[in-house]
Formats: structure tokens, sequence, C-alpha cells
């Protein structure tokens, strides 16, 4: 059935629960199976109580759902924001002082994220080059692989403890050394299951979650094992009691330490929008309906999450990619599947916390090492390459300096690259943030002529004007007076064809006969030979 040739979208509020609410809570159910372990296991990687992942997932999903302006995308904890949740916890002391300090930064990054909305920024994911985020998303993937390597092996923390990901990496024969052989067993098998899932066919098998599969054969091989009694007590999950951990948790005394708090509090900010904001692009794209997500409301329901995620000590929260895709591919219909996998969550913590604990570490370990793979996939550097040698330079100098130093540094190093290649490539200092973009219409037929320049940093003006297009008439954008169109460009210009044209208009560029393409890719840069 093509569900673009449908007309009736499905409702929204409370009639939308009424006319879907079986659809929704049974995609709803199947995220909840996906997102239990993988919350427990990004809230211990992140050095927070592991019960703080269940509490994000309960909050992203009942309360905020009830804001989002997104219909299909899955709010809860992020593998991505692991390196900078753990950093915080890290540079405000460690263990439980640690996390409370930054609970504070993030609370304040909560209210950016609203004023983001409110001030409609949104459309800030525009202004990053896409060769620098997928860098830091890389290096996020590779730094996560690192810090779980020593967890799959089930060696004692105290000697992983300190080490940045290269010191990790360097440490892998002394953690192989120390492994704990059944413990490692299990997370090698864990592991199998998460990479191995996606090449079955049998599509009743699929229907399983690959998480899910891996507690089913993680638990009943600890307690074969009898590791309760057997194993360290960090071998298995530990959460504690629910009602013990609702309170406020949050404190602000850090703040006296300036410098921390401030480049955490932009950390959680940035990137917790920029890769939140992906997630919706890209979920916008798979919805069977062809809705258009509202990017500020939802900006403005996330750090409404997230404001309340860091008072109660959670947290902080996304669009999460994965649990998102899976939400669509199951039948989601509405915002409502994201508000029944919060509200199994919460079931099966008041009823059934005491099978959490039967969790080993080393299968929640396999599980974020099969998200740092993807994240870091070879793929995405040959993609990288395809696009054009400037765009894997860019790439590759944002991973390097992300893992030496930290997020921060990383995307500001990548776009300060990209900024100095436009140069070399004759982009005129005067149109780096503003391109002259002239708009004109005669009858069912609008002109949009770009002079200068088309980059990174000079988009958002473009992009401005091309959104006050009203809908269903011909568009044809003019190139051909650019000395420079860079790879994000293309690629937006792209998007916009492709979300007009699903709302009936037609797009046309032109103007590109005179520039030379970095490499064969559609989406490579073009510069003007002419």
């Amino acid at each position: 059935m093509d569900f673009s040739k449908v007309k009736a979208l499905p409702k929204d509020g409370l009639a939308g629960l009424k006319e879907n609410w079986s659809a929704d809570a049974m995609s709803g159910f199947v995220v909840f199976l996906l997102a239990l372990p993988l919350s427990l296991g990004i809230a211990k990687a992140s050095e927070f109580p592991p019960i703080m992942g269940l509490i994000t997932a309960i909050i992203g999903g009942i309360i905020v759902s009830l804001f989002m302006g997104a219909q299909l995308t899955i709010k809860g904890p992020a593998a991505g924001l692991i390196v900078i949740v753990a950093g915080a916890v890290g540079e405000y002391g460690g263990g439980e002082t640690g996390w409370h300090l930054a609970l504070g930064a993030m609370f304040v990054a909560a209210v950016l994220q609203i004023l983001f909305g409110v001030f409609k920024l949104g459309r800030l994911v525009d202004f990053f080059p896409l060769s620098a985020i997928h860098g830091m998303l890389a290096a996020i993937g590779l730094i996560i692989i690192a810090k779980q390597i020593p967890v799959l092996l089930d060696v004692n923390p105290s000697l992983s403890k300190g080490l940045g990901p290269f010191e990790l990496l360097g440490a892998v024969p002394k953690f192989i050394a120390n492994l704990d052989p059944r413990a490692t067993l299990i997370g090698a098998v864990s592991l199998a299951i998460m990479l191995g899932w996606p090449m079955i066919k049998n599509k009743w098998i699929k229907m399983i979650p690959a998480p899910l599969m891996v507690l089913i054969i993680a638990i009943p091989a600890e307690l074969y094992m009898d590791f309760q009694h057997t194993e360290p007590t960090y071998a298995l999950v530990h959460i504690g009691n629910l009602a013990e951990n609702i309170k406020v948790n949050v404190d602000f005394s850090g703040i006296s330490q300036m410098g921390i708090f401030i480049k955490y509090v932009i950390m959680f900010a940035l990137v917790g929008s920029l890769e939140s904001l992906l997630t919706v692009k890209a979920i916008d794209l798979l919805d069977p309906f062809k809705r258009k997500a509202n990017t500020n409301k939802d900006m403005i329901a996330l750090g409404i999450g997230n404001a309340i995620s860091a008072v109660l000590g959670g947290l902080p929260m996304i669009s999460e990619v994965a649990r998102s895709s899976a939400n669509v591919n199951n039948g989601a219909k509405t915002r409502w599947a994201n508000f029944f996998h919060g509200v199994f969550i919460l079931g099966f913590v008041l009823l059934a916390s005491h099978l959490i604990e039967l969790i080993p570490n080393t299968a929640l370990a396999a599980m974020l090492i099969s998200v740092g793979i993807k994240l870091a996939h070879p793929k995405e550097f040959i993609h990288m390459f395809k696009i054009g040698k400037e765009q894997l330079a860019i790439f590759l100098v944002t991973i390097f300096f992300t893992l030496f130093e930290d997020l921060l540094v990383g995307i500001a190093a990548g776009v300060v690259l990209k900024m100095v290649i436009h140069l070399i490539n004759g982009t005129p200092i005067s149109s780096f943030f503003k391109a002259p973009t002239e708009v004109s219409f005669e009858g069912n037929e609008y002109l949009v002529e770009i002079d200068k320049s088309a980059i990174f940093t000079n988009y958002l003006g473009i992009k401005r004007k091309l959104d006050a297009i009203p809908p269903s008439f011909n568009v044809t954008i003019d190139l051909k007076n650019t000395k420079l169109v860079d790879h994000s460009v293309m690629e937006n210009l792209h998007n916009f064809q492709h979300d007009y044209e699903n709302n009936g208009g037609k797009v046309t560029i032109i103007g590109l006969n005179t520039h030379k393409p970095v490499s064969d890719h559609p989406a490579a840069a073009r510069i003007n030979k002419g």
C-alpha cells in the first residue's frame, strides 16, 4: 500500500490515541524491549546509577510525548551523549558527587534547549558542516568502544579508571590478560548476536529485537553459572528501588567551577540538540504519512524533559535514532507510541525490577559496543572519501581532536578546517555568513538566484528564503553566480527538493554547468571554473 497517497492522516491528541492505540501500543511494546537494556547500559557507561537510565526513558516517554513536535521519534537516553555525561561526572570528581554536580550543568543546558525552541532555532543543525557532524558521531563511537572493552572482558574497573580513549586502546592487551573467562563468554556471545542479527533473513526471528535476544541468552547463562555468588559485584547490574531514587538530586554548586560548568552546559545543549534534530530529520524521511515535524516545538518538549530528568537525577535525552527507526518499522502511527514505551518501562520497573539485576554487565557492554561500531563503521570513512577528499580530511580532523581533547574542540576543529578549505577554493570572505539570495516569482514559477557562494556558514539565510516559498509551485534554484557550492549545501538543497516535491511542488537546480564537482558523488562540493 502506498501511504504517500493516503489523504487521511492519523489524528493527533486524544482522538489519535482512541484511533490508533492498538498499533501504537504494539510498537511501544517492541521499543520498550529495545530501550530497557540500552537505557541501563547507557546510564552505567555514563557513570550514573543504572536506574537513572530507566527514569530518563520513562520521562522521555510519558511526559515528553505530551508536548513533542515529532510524531514518530522515541525520546530517551542516548549512547551518543555517554562521552559528555561521563566526562562531566569525572571532571566534577566522579562518583555520587560528580553525578549530582553534572546534573546542574544538564539542567541549565535543558533551559537553553527550551530557548532554542522558543526562538525558533530548530534549524541550528543546518549551520554545522555535515562532515564535521559525522566525524563527531564516529569519534563518539570509537570512545564508546574503547570504554566498553574492559567491561566486556569483565576486568576490575580499577584497571581502566581515569584512562582516556587512546590509553584505553593501548591497554587492551592488559585487559585481555586479566579477563574473566565466564563473563567474557557471555559478552562475546552477546556481541555476536548484536552484530549478526541484521544478517538474519527469517522475518519471524527478526521480529525479536536483538537486545531482547541477548537477554534471553545472557540471563539464563548467568543464572546457570551463579554469578550472584561466584562473581565480583561489578559483574551484574544493580539498580535499587525506584521509590527511593525518585527525589531531587540536582546540585548547582558546580557553578563555582565556572570553566567546567560552561563547557558542559554548551556540550549538553549543542551536541544533544544536534543529535536530536538529525534524528528528527531522518525519521521524517521514513514517516509513511510524509508528515513534517515541528522542530522548534520538539526542542521545547525535549528541553522540558531534560530539565525534569536533571532534577530527578536522570540522563540527558534526545530523539534516539535506533529506537525511533524501530518505532516506524513496527507500525507506529502517532506520538502515543513513545508514551506507551515509557508506560511499559515504568510497569516493568515497578513489577519486575528484580529481573533487571540478573543482567550481566558484559551483555550491556556488548550492546553499547555494537552501537559504537555502527557510529564508527568503516563505511562512514568510505562514504566521506567518495564525497570528496576534503570531506574525509574534515571528518578525520574532527575525530582526532575529539579523541585527543573533547567533542567541543573536535567539532570546532572540523568547522575551522572547512572554512580554511573554502578560502583556498576562492570563497569571498564577504559571503562567509551571508549569501546574496534573490527570490522572484511570475505566475506559477519561483526563481531563486544565489550569488557569491553557498556554504554551510551562510545556508541558514538561504534556507529562510526557501522555506518562505509557498507549496505546490515550480521552483528553480539558480547557482550560476556562485564561486563555490559546498557539500553541506548540496545535501540540504537535495533534501529541500525532496520535501518540497513531496508536497506537490517541483524543484529544479540549474547553473552548475561551469562548476566542477570534487568527486562523482551527487552531493559533492562544486567549484566554479568558468
